[in-house]
């Protein structure tokens, strides 16, 4: 049995006045529901929930402002998600709406219980449904795109393949427009993409995403270990079936501890704490914990659990980590060992600020 988180973009499910176009939707379900009678298990993060809501509100193109964009997510996720339901039903499928934050992979507690949600959508042979919650996230905290989103969930779900659907058959050698461009059937690492030029954005009116976010989420999947076929919506059934079609971005790392990626890729942090030289050293050299004396300052307004920027006396971050002390609480610790925080405050405070495994050199 293969796991296989699939994403599919915006553009690939509307029309061009903006609206959900079903024929579309139906014949990625097909080849979805063709996957899972094969016995493969299916994860689908689909984007297309604002742009389900543009049509009943009368807008024609994606409203750039945030409260409109929720308020048009609102209304279309609902359009989106029965219109899945009723396809998969014709084939004898139940599906089940996950909608994600970014705080839901920041804070361990949620994604232990996003990883136990899914786990028990798939034991019971559901297809989970997956966007980002697009009517509540804030600004400041979201994934801000769909392709890095899948990513993480790949990793969260323990997936063995990640296929990104978008509207173009492959990462290609240069302007796609251009005659002399080619797709790129296979990248093995950042050698292979150092001489192209990818950094120019292919959002369309309708998405968010370009082919930047999409070999960004394949970084991150395949450095997590999960290989990524990146192809057209068009050739869903093909990469399905592992079939060649696309570009494959083959594995370049292995599995790491999930909270650690989540730190690397998807936190929004809470703040900050700056660090003399010797607990640069100690936390970059050495990977040992940061402790309350090795911080001359504290910036931002942070919970026990939040992800923090660590940073060196010349204001660069050299890590990333999930604090154990409130804002509030770290002012009258800086400078201080544990040991004689503990005989005044109590045994609790004898504590790393940072445990080394909850945080990730950058």
């Amino acid at each position: 049995m293969t796991r296989i988180v699939v994403k599919v973009g915006s553009s690939s499910l509307s029309s061009a006045s903006g609206g959900l176009d079903g024929e579309r939707v139906d014949a990625l379900v097909d080849a979805l529901a063709a996957a899972r009678e094969r016995g493969d298990e299916i994860v689908l993060v689909s984007s297309g929930a604002i742009a389900a809501g543009l049509a009943p509100l009368g807008l024609t193109r994606r409203p750039r402002d945030l409260a409109t964009q929720q308020a048009a997510a609102s209304v279309g996720q609902g359009a989106l998600i029965a219109r899945y339901a009723e396809r998969f039903s014709s084939h004898g499928l139940v599906v089940g709406q996950v909608l994600l934050t970014a705080d839901d992979v920041t804070r361990r507690s949620h994604y232990r219980n996003a990883f136990q949600t899914f786990a028990r959508l798939l034991e019971f042979g559901v297809v989970p449904i997956v966007n980002e919650n697009d009517t509540v996230a804030t600004s400041e905290i979201r994934f801000g795109d769909n392709d890095r989103l899948a990513a993480l969930v790949s990793h969260l779900v323990h997936a063995d393949r990640l296929v990104l659907l978008s509207d173009v058959d492959g990462l290609y050698s240069g302007d796609p427009r251009l005659p002399d461009s080619h797709v790129i059937s296979d990248v093995r690492g950042e050698d292979d993409l150092a001489a192209l030029d990818i950094a120019r954005p292919s959002a369309s009116a309708i998405g968010t995403g370009g082919m930047v976010t999409k070999v960004e989420a394949a970084r991150i999947a395949t450095g997590a270990g999960i290989p990524v076929l990146l192809t057209s919506a068009a050739h869903a059934a093909a990469a399905l079936e592992d079939g060649p079609v696309g570009t494959r971005f083959h594995a370049t790392g292995r599995r790491r501890p999930t909270r650690l990626l989540w730190l690397a890729h998807a936190s929004h942090t809470q703040g900050r704490v700056s660090l003399d030289a010797g607990a640069v050293r100690a936390v970059g050299l050495r990977k040992a914990s940061l402790l309350p004396a090795g911080i001359t300052a504290v910036s931002g307004t942070f919970s026990a659990g939040d992800p923090i920027d660590m940073v060196g006396p010349d204001g660069v971050v050299i890590a990333r980590g999930i604090i154990n002390y409130d804002s509030a609480e770290l002012p009258e610790l800086m400078g201080r060992s544990t040991h004689e925080l503990a005989a005044e405050l109590g045994a609790e405070y004898e504590r790393e600020v940072v445990h080394r495994d909850d945080l990730i050199l950058v």
